[in-house]
């Protein structure tokens, strides 16, 4: 996978946070027809028409690594801005204010709410396949069964996105989108036909991903002009 520039027009931007399988989401971008790229930088992160947060591990590894490298402020624009955006698993708890697993370390705080381990008799980690239901409205969510890999989840959906539920001992949040960006707590990487289908439409139907393109183009251009 290549790296250090910002991802040109048909590319994936992806956000190499340390606590991925980077291989994997890179992998399910290139059977869709797209390349992927890893993101080196803020204006990477700014410049790219699509930008994929992953994540697998800890919340306090993930955010550590993220101001490490100064991108925090980067992708909570992009956030704010509607851009295509997709956060994966981690991802997902990352764009939150807080996280039960690590109380004293802020998250993006993109959308309120905090991240918790799940109560009652189900068994954590949750792993494996799951059933959620997608809101009539949502433009690339759908009610499907995906596939899971989380220890913890967000359990109010934030107010004015259209959000997925599923359960696994109770309600949580599967997943949640607004504009362009999506956040899945799932792994579409790993989630079959279903999981693809899900990507191509969140790069055919982004709002902002035609003009995004083209500024990315746009860029290349100058770049090299230079």
């Amino acid at each position: 996978m290549s790296a250090a520039r910002v991802a040109g027009p048909g590319e994936v931007g992806i956000v190499p946070t340390g606590v991925a399988n980077l291989e994997t989401v890179a992998a399910a971008f290139r059977r869709v027809g797209r390349t992927p790229r890893l993101l080196d930088s803020a204006a990477g992160i700014a410049g790219a028409a699509y930008v994929v947060l992953p994540g697998v591990g800890s919340f306090a590894d993930g955010m550590a690594e993220l101001r490490r490298r100064g991108w925090s402020d980067a992708i909570r624009r992009r956030v704010e801005e509607r851009r295509p955006t997709l956060a994966i698993c981690l991802g997902l708890q990352l764009l939150c204010a807080e996280s039960e697993e690590a109380p004293s370390v802020p998250g993006l705080g993109c959308v309120p709410g905090r991240v918790v381990r799940p109560e009652g008799e189900c068994r954590v980690p949750q792993l494996g396949w799951n059933r959620i239901s997608a809101p009539a409205e949502a433009v690339f969510l759908r009610s499907a069964v995906l596939y899971f890999a989380n220890s913890y989840r967000l359990e109010g959906g934030p107010h004015g996105w259209a959000t997925a539920i599923g359960r696994h001992g109770s309600r949580f949040v599967a997943g949640f989108e607004h504009g362009g960006v999506l956040a899945c707590q799932f792994h579409p990487e790993l989630s079959g036909r279903v999981g693809t289908g899900l990507l191509n439409r969140w790069l055919e139907r982004a709002p902002g991903a035609a003009a995004a393109s083209e500024r990315s183009a746009d860029h290349m251009r100058l770049a090299a002009a230079c």
